[in-house]
């Protein structure tokens, strides 16, 4: 009804530029392009490269949610700054470890 469309506008008063926010979250956009070219590789068959790069990606997410204060980094926030340190680190290195251990597919 009308009243929401009310919170709407007020809602979109209240927001920084387009600008401010691509700026407030370029690690997240980082890690999101990160992820894209790993995606890009594995599907060109070159998954090893892919996963490799995934695995750093995610040590990356780690490095920025550790450094970054919680509302820069509130997007890659999933609990609490720990738990989401320890989240990406465990990611990262279990990506890595299958990237360079795996050899049973023998594409790479």
């Amino acid at each position: 009804g009308h009243h929401l469309c009310e919170l709407k506008h007020q809602d979109a008063h209240q927001q920084p530029g387009i600008g401010a926010q691509v700026r407030a979250q370029w690690p997240l956009a980082l890690v999101l392009a990160g992820v894209v070219v790993a995606l890009g590789f594995v599907i060109l068959e070159r998954w090893r490269r892919g996963a490799f790069l995934l695995g750093l990606v995610a040590l990356a997410a780690a490095t920025l949610r550790a450094v970054l204060p919680d509302e820069r980094a509130r997007l890659l926030g999933v609990r609490g700054k720990k738990f989401d340190v320890a989240f990406y680190v465990g990611i990262g290195a279990v990506i890595l470890w299958l990237a360079t251990s795996v050899d049973s597919l023998g594409t790479g």
